[in-house]
């Protein structure tokens, strides 16, 4: 086999390959925002559907105050910090899951493939703050005034 065949079939089988490789990176199904309608409620102490009505201002207060006494350090409302921002949360997320995630951080990232796929892109996995579930139902509803805010 002479230098040119050689050639030839090195350039056929790179051609190939790079062909392949674009026609699995652009054929896969790309993973969607997860809906908050058709989330799963990740794993956790949360089983249930949440029942959200109106917002609820004076739960949404209380959320608050526990969201810059337990969480600034790692999340900030408009940017990405150490953990993802905060604002669009509830947009993005399902409210079980986004209470699931605040009670069972740990057992989330273990777990749950949304949460495993942000300890991968952030590398800090999320402390368990000890919140009861009446705490983290005030946090969702500051994250949910925070979304409803121009």
């Amino acid at each position: 086999m002479n230098q040119n065949n050689l050639f030839k079939i090195l350039k056929y089988l790179i051609l190939t390959a790079l062909g392949i490789s674009f026609f699995l990176t652009f054929s896969c199904k790309k993973e969607q925002k997860t809906n908050p309608t058709a989330s799963s409620f990740g794993v956790g102490p949360i089983q249930s559907k949440i029942e959200l009505g109106a917002l609820d201002n004076a739960l949404a207060q209380k959320g608050e105050k526990i969201f810059n006494e337990k969480c600034t350090a790692c999340h900030k409302i408009k940017e990405r910090y150490v953990g993802p921002a905060i604002k669009g949360v509830t947009k993005r997320r399902a409210p079980e899951w986004i209470m699931n995630m605040i009670l069972a951080p740990m057992k989330m990232t273990q777990e749950d493939p949304i949460a495993k796929k942000l300890l991968a892109e952030y590398l800090t996995q999320m402390p368990n703050q000890n919140v009861s579930q009446e705490d983290a139902r005030a946090l969702l509803e500051y994250f949910r005034k925070i979304d409803q805010e121009k």
